[in-house]
């Protein structure tokens, strides 16, 4: 039997200790993917996962893909975690998207679009219309489509014009009458992003969605009059959109405008996919592939049955016609360690008590009303924050313009850097600048990812400082959406490392050791090996172990073989990993103790805990960093220690009910593919996004991990 190229690679992939990162993307896209097919969840929930799914691949193309390109066009060597070279790395993954884009595609056309038939709506083309509604679509063309379009022609005589990333685009090549076919035309109309990207018919009993790319495609004949159209190809491309900052010491001007130019970078960037309908011009294809330097791996082919961009999906989902058919999310309950939120003072509360909130289970407006309060309360003098992401017409933003205004200092690290927010991020920075707060952008060569706030209150001549420390960014949006933890406390050791820790970010501390913070880039990755290493020396003298640990993502090779190591001392292992995972669990020799689980499911799981056994002094802690390269080095973060007896044991029935979860859960072969967790036979299915909701005292109080 010959022994292909393909052959070789998937031998060597097996053969690594590793999970290549960009694979195990691929794998968490699956799993997403997954919602969209089961009985269970309705024919709006499917296409809302479908939309994520397609949004998820749009970023892993522009930034992973986009990274990859990056060492492909200059030269630069990279071996993926597989163990594979950039180029045979790219055909793998390559392969690999391809087959999902196809089982997207297939789902859609053989399961969702004859599933919507009897839901209320359907997506129907121009000419399966009521004469009437023809004629409305024709009127809309022409009052409200035709005069945004622009036809670009290429030719000898104009360049080539810049197509902008992830829009809809008509390449139309045409040929005047009587010329030769060597003398054709590429023309380009591009669909811009602010029309609806579906056309509205409601009937009496039905909505009917058109889309848009129908009604243009119906009508393009008015754009090109007196010629004749050779084809009409309709296709998206993705440009990569990574880059790197090359930060100067001027962190002023010089920083935003950098950023700023990085930003319109991305409108230009190389094209490093083009999604296209099937029946395509092959002499197009063909120009493109030579212009944009691309492979035909690099063009993913769309059904005329299907549809460009499950984008799109998401104004269907969002009918409010359909509102009632989306699952009902239970409202918000009291925290197990405040259950009269809302009737008292919080100032007073955490005077006497720290408080863990577990969003969205419990509600983020303790936080709000916190900073709404301090903001206005005349004994408040100062406060200080880290900003990620905000929502955008955020309560935050209100309450410290508010502040500054009643003549409290105000410091806030705006992290300008944050992925795809940063624009949002520079304007609100700028309000709070024009206000008199003192705004840092960032940190040079490194993202503030961490979540701090700290309020300084003098109140009979005592002064107090309120922290909040979390894993979730200050977004009352996405607080409804992401499962968090964020710790409400008055705790002077934890304050104390708070306040050093911002030194650090705004000045030039350089501050000896905290005493329950563990921050990076400074020392996080050796301080959780060290706590790994103490497990299994505790194993290998017979002494009790165990470490549990839920993040997003598990990258760091040095974690991980740090695990490795724990797991042939004998230490039992338990990770829940969200995302991208590159240990391999249960390898003989290597992993056996070590299992893997993912939890996906109508909550986005963000939360980070850290648990470790410790021959019963436990540790544990929480926070904003994911076990990656990026997180240790590359980013200002930061994990709280919980020692409250009460809190602690919230964190760890977190950790226990997602171990209990047989509903979201999916568990990690060795191989790198994922099983779904199902009920086995009179098992009770327990759902952890419903279960948080009943979480009662006595559930916590008897957890047990190990």
């Amino acid at each position: 039997m010959k022994i292909t190229a393909l052959d070789k690679f998937e031998s060597i992939i097996e053969s690594s200790d590793l999970v290549s990162r960009d694979l195990s993307w691929v794998k968490f896209n699956e799993r997403v993917f997954d919602q969209s097919k089961k009985e269970s969840r309705s024919i709006l929930d499917k296409l809302k996962f479908l939309a994520i799914t397609a949004s998820n691949f749009d970023e892993f193309f522009m930034i992973r893909v986009g990274s990859l390109y990056n060492y492909l066009d200059y030269d630069k060597e990279r071996v993926d975690y597989s163990g594979l070279r950039e180029d045979p790395f790219k055909v793998k993954l390559f392969m690999e998207c391809q087959a999902f884009h196809k089982r997207q595609q297939e789902h859609f056309v053989k399961t969702l679009l004859p599933e919507m038939q009897g839901s209320g709506f359907i997506l129907s083309n121009v000419k399966n219309l009521e004469a009437d509604e023809r004629d409305y679509i024709k009127s809309y063309f022409n009052k409200a489509v035709y005069p945004m379009l622009t036809p670009m022609v290429f030719d000898g005589y104009r360049t080539f014009p810049i197509l902008m990333n992830k829009l809809l685009v008509f390449g139309v090549v045409t040929l005047a009458p009587g010329d030769k076919k060597e003398n054709r035309k590429l023309s380009f109309v591009q669909i811009p992003a602010n029309i609806p990207r579906f056309f509205e018919i409601e009937r009496e009993d039905l909505v009917v969605y058109v889309p848009i790319e129908e009604v243009i495609r119906e009508n393009l004949i008015s754009l090109f009059r007196n010629v004749n159209i050779e084809s009409v190809n309709l296709f998206r491309i993705t440009r990569n959109g990574d880059f790197t900052l090359e930060e100067s010491e001027d962190m002023d001007a010089n920083f935003l405008e950098e950023v700023k130019r990085k930003l319109n970078e991305r409108k230009t960037g190389r094209v490093v996919r083009i999604e296209i309908e099937e029946g395509y011009s092959k002499w197009m294809i063909s120009l493109l592939k030579e212009r944009w330097n691309i492979q035909d791996d690099s063009i993913f082919k769309v059904e005329k049955a299907s549809m460009l961009d499950f984008n799109g999906l998401w104004q269907v989902v969002g009918n409010k016609r359909f509102k009632d058919r989306l699952p009902m999310v239970p409202n918000p309950v009291p925290p197990i360690s405040y259950p009269q939120e809302g009737t008292d003072d919080v100032f007073q509360v955490l005077k006497g008590r720290d408080i863990l909130l577990h969003h969205p289970y419990n509600n983020i407006d303790p936080i709000f009303d916190l900073i709404e309060k301090a903001a206005d309360d005349p004994n408040v003098m100062a406060i200080k924050m880290t900003i990620y992401r905000l929502a955008k017409d955020s309560r935050i933003t209100k309450a410290l313009l508010r502040a500054a205004e009643n003549g409290k200092h105000v410091s806030v690290l705006f992290e300008v850097k944050a992925r795809f927010d940063e624009e949002n991020n520079i304007r609100e920075a700028k309000k709070l600048q024009k206000a008199g707060c003192f705004v840092i952008y960032g940190i040079s060569n490194v993202k503030t990812h961490t979540k701090l706030m700290l309020i300084v209150r003098k109140d009979e001549n005592k002064v107090t400082r309120f922290v909040h420390l979390g894993s979730g960014n200050y977004n009352e949006d996405t607080a409804r959406l992401y499962t968090d933890i964020g710790l409400l406390t008055t705790n002077e050791v934890l304050a104390n490392d708070v306040s050093e820790f911002f030194n650090v970010i705004t000045g030039h501390s350089m501050p000896t050791t905290y005493q329950n913070l563990i921050t990076a880039p400074r020392d996080m990755r050796n301080q959780l090996i060290a706590f790994v290493e103490q497990e299994a020396e505790n194993a290998r003298n017979g002494l009790p172990s165990g470490i549990v640990i839920k993040v997003n993502s598990l990258e760091d090779s040095e974690i991980i073989y740090a695990l490795y190591r724990a797991s042939q001392s004998g230490v039992p292992v338990k990770l829940i990993i969200r995302g991208i995972c590159c240990l391999r669990p249960g390898r003989m020799g290597l992993s056996e103790n070590i299992e893997v689980f993912s939890i996906v499911g109508d909550f986005l799981e963000h939360s980070r805990i850290y648990h470790f056994h410790n021959n019963g002094e436990t540790r544990t802690y929480a926070g904003s960093a994911d076990m990656m390269v990026r997180s240790f080095d590359k980013r200002l973060e930061s994990l709280f220690r919980v020692q409250d007896p009460l809190l602690e044991k919230q964190l760890m029935n977190i950790l226990a009910f997602n171990l209990k979860d047989n509903v979201n859960a999916y568990k990690m072969l060795e191989d790198g593919s994922y099983v779904r967790k199902v009920p086995q036979d009179g098992e009770y299915e327990f759902n952890v996004h419903r279960e948080f909701f009943n979480v009662k005292i006595e559930d916590v109080m008897k957890v047990k991990l190990f």
